[in-house]
């Protein structure tokens, strides 16, 4: 190893001293040689450092400028992030603006602080309290339906319970008024899922999958007409004179964050055409395409009949006037050719017979006729 150090170490002196020696017979060389030199020099042996060195000078902006770019980098992915939930807020937002605009009084809006509690699940804070005019078994309802009631009132804050609460109940029914039943919360295993139970429904009264069930205003606390959700199925029981059924809620108290809270002189007036309005808007939508989609149809049946007796008004006038189908473009069809039977009277079958027989080209020329002796021609 030694050796080796010392024969490198050698040959860089000697390359030292060599570029010295070119170095100083450079600098000797008059003015007139000295450029044609250099610009040799640079073109040869001296190119392949300069492109280590240009090379070396991109590499040494990429690594000073790789932070920037990482930085950059990470705002651009956090900003797309943050993008959708902006959306769904803004969505969510526009959403609680127009149930506000629906109720118009006799409400509070407030803010939703979830814990990460086993309990908090169950449970939540509520940012307004009874200087707002909050009081204990205030509703507090989404734009969705049915979030929970208020149980506990501090001056600047409230305590809800969620309608996740084992002890929640309310009084539920479909909007005809053909089926009624007690909603509460319905634990689906062990992940942790909620659904809504409604029970005690009357046997003679069935649901289809799909239905929407509504709080029905009894025991004086939930107004009518707020949604609970909508029906799953039926579920087995072992009570034998009412059915129970299962629901999809129509608010997941975990993406709630804003809500309303209900005082109770809003409560009085009830809550007619707060959600109606928005289920006959999408009706009438529906409606308006629909009768769009048959107007077009209508509309394009009339043009059709229209153009077919333009068309056949024009070959009736040209059948009556003598005139071909190549004068309108319509194309009509000819009649067949109608073959008649043969007759079958003897006498023209004879009369036939005689007139090919007697034909002029069968006559001899009169030249050919031989006379009887005697007759001159």
């Amino acid at each position: 190893m030694a050796r080796a150090i010392r024969s490198n170490t050698r040959l860089d002196l000697i390359v030292l001293s060599t570029c010295i020696l070119l170095a100083l017979a450079a600098r000797a060389l008059p003015n007139t040689m000295r450029d044609p030199v250099a610009t040799g020099m640079r073109r040869t042996f001296l190119a392949p450092l300069v492109l280590l060195q240009e090379r070396a000078e991109k590499g040494r902006q990429s690594l000073l400028s790789a932070d920037a770019k990482q930085t950059y980098l990470d705002s651009l992915s956090l900003n797309a992030m943050k993008a959708g939930s902006l959306e769904g807020e803004n969505d969510r937002l526009r959403k609680l603006i127009g149930l506000g605009s629906r109720l118009r009084w006799g409400f509070v809006p407030a803010e939703a602080l979830h814990g990460r509690g086993v309990r908090d699940e169950t449970t939540v804070i509520l940012s307004a309290g009874s200087r707002a005019g909050v009081s204990r078994l205030s509703p507090v309802i989404a734009p969705e339906g049915l979030v929970g009631v208020v149980d506990q009132v501090d001056p600047t804050m409230s305590h809800a319970m969620l309608w996740t609460h084992p002890d929640f109940r309310v009084s539920a029914m479909s909007p005809d008024g053909t089926a009624f039943g007690i909603a509460q919360a319905h634990l689906t295993g062990a992940t942790g899922g909620y659904l809504i139970e409604l029970r005690g429904v009357p046997f003679r009264a069935t649901l289809k999958p799909g239905a929407l069930i509504v709080s029905s205003g009894w025991g004086g606390v939930w107004p009518r007409g707020i949604p609970v959700g909508t029906v799953l199925q039926e579920i087995k029981t072992s009570e034998g004179w009412a059915r129970t059924y299962l629901l999809r809620p129509a608010v997941n108290p975990a993406d709630v964050y804003s809500v309303m809270i209900l005082r109770r002189d809003r409560l009085a007036k009830g809550l007619d055409g707060v959600w109606q309005s928005v289920a006959q808007a999408d009706a009438a939508a529906q409606r308006i395409v629909v009768s769009g989609d048959s107007a077009a149809k209508i509309a394009a049946l009339a043009e059709a009949a229209a153009r077919r007796a333009v068309i056949d008004s024009m070959a009736r006038a040209n059948a009556a006037a003598g005139l071909g189908a190549e004068s309108t473009g319509v194309v009509i069809p000819r009649p067949a050719p109608v073959r008649r039977p043969p007759p079958t009277d003897t006498n023209a079958r004879r009369d036939t017979t005689r007139r090919d027989t007697l034909r002029r080209d069968s006559v001899p020329p009169p030249d050919t006729i031989p006379l009887r002796p005697g007759v001159p021609r």
